[in-house]
């Protein structure tokens, strides 16, 4: 009896000791690896391309500080190395910029296209080409002027032997109709930039000439209804997160001619941004007050609606220690999501207040949180963002490889990597 006894106690502690070391086990978490502040006005979005880190800038409330994009070095990524900086035009800001490797006829190497946004009258608008084989030398390429207003945010595909950039003007139908009912030129434009020096524009597409889809039903709001706010490629198709429309699926495989394929339905009111996956997949962000991400399948049509994602209940709560930002440009961006990458199985958001945010998306239609990192808030330089406090503000995000890069809008630069179970 009493060996009996002693056998079941011995078992019952072995179960016990099981458990307390599954608890115990690290849960998924971000490591951090680095922080380079970039002193000097606003950040914008960043890219991660062959271990350079390229930061873009934005504008803020009067203040024009012109910063351009600036590049960094990670071949040690817990010592990033400010190595160059381009775009810096006078009167303007660099919101968005993509950087491809490039083989055509005329061009062979790391080729960027940056957004260029005015904030001077006068100043230059439209995008422009640099050439960054070099990363610490860049070397400006051509500068295509974009009317009646800037490019906002950019995207450049390489297909073949050629190579093209598209980009999303923000109303420009509505804002260049020359009676308020014709519409006028195209929010979204693509240029052929085979010859990165000699950019041509060979088509373009709007969906109020090509739907029949009036912009506005009050023009004096505009922050209700269509308008291409940004846009991404596949090589046959672009991705064209149209606002209140949702994402406009295009077939580009002959530029010159877009058609219209599909988009996605249901609840996509201010669709900001896009990014594609595998096996079809694809998440939509959405720019609202406590913001979510959808993710479909594409197919020949509609995509087809999987799940929505959105952050638990308890991490907007522990989000909410740190002060989240103001409402921007009308927009209330309180716990609201930005942009999103992904990479296999792992999606990753940038997500305003709440930080960086990472999901398992092994089965798209139940996305699973499985961590988040919170920049350390900064005081806001303009009051534009949280007027007299600290804030984080995250705006970018990508990955490559293991290394995850981050933009802040106030606190600049962070390397990070998730360190799993």
């Amino acid at each position: 009896m009493a060996h009996r006894l002693l056998v079941a106690v011995i078992v019952a502690l072995a179960v016990a000791g099981v458990a307390l070391a599954a608890r115990s086990q690290p849960e998924t978490r971000f490591e951090v690896l680095a922080h380079a502040p970039a002193p000097g006005g606003y950040s914008g979005d960043v890219v991660l391309h062959r271990g350079h880190a390229y930061l873009s800038s934005h504008r803020g409330t009067g203040a024009c500080a012109t910063q351009g994009v600036r590049v960094f070095s990670l071949a040690d990524p817990k010592r990033p190395r400010r190595l160059a900086a381009f775009g810096r035009i006078p009167g303007t800001w660099t919101e968005k910029t993509i950087v491809r490797r490039v083989e055509t006829a005329s061009f062979r190497g790391e080729l960027a296209v940056t957004s260029v946004q005015a904030c001077a009258p006068g100043s230059f608008q439209g995008f422009a080409l640099y050439d960054v084989t070099r990363p610490a030398r860049p070397r400006e390429l051509a500068r295509v002027r974009t009317d009646p207003r800037g490019s906002h945010e950019i995207w450049l595909q390489p297909v073949g032997s050629r190579a093209f950039v598209y980009t999303a003007i923000v109303a420009s139908e509505f804002r260049s109709s020359p009676d308020g009912r014709t519409p006028g030129e195209p929010d979204f434009r693509i240029f052929d930039v085979t010859d990165p020096r000699k950019p041509v524009v060979v088509g373009g597409w709007g969906a109020w000439r090509e739907l029949g889809i009036v912009p506005f039903s009050d023009p004096s709001n505009r922050l209700e209804g269509s308008l291409v706010h940004s846009v991404i490629g596949d090589g046959t198709r672009a991705y064209l997160s149209y606002w209140d429309l949702g994402t406009v699926v295009l077939d580009v495989s002959k530029p010159a001619r877009p058609r219209y394929l599909g988009r996605t339905r249901g609840e996509v009111d201010n669709t900001h941004s896009a990014w594609l996956g595998r096996n079809g997949l694809l998440v939509e962000t959405h720019e609202t007050r406590g913001g979510t991400a959808t993710f479909y399948r594409r197919g020949a049509g509609d995509p087809v609606r999987l799940s929505t994602f959105a952050l638990p209940d308890e991490v907007v709560r522990q989000g909410h220690r740190v002060r989240g930002i103001a409402p921007v440009s009308g927009l209330d961006l309180s716990d609201s999501v930005h942009d999103a990458k992904l990479q296999g199985s792992l999606a990753l958001f940038s997500w305003y207040g709440q930080g960086v945010v990472a999901a398992d998306v092994s089965d798209p239609r139940r996305p699973r949180f499985l961590a988040r990192f919170l920049s350390r808030p900064e005081p806001d330089p303009e009051r534009l963002l949280c007027p007299g406090q600290r804030c984080t503000a995250v705006w970018g995000v990508d990955v490559e490889g293991e290394t995850i890069v981050a933009s802040d809008l106030i606190g600049g630069l962070w390397v990070l990597r998730l360190r799993r179970n």
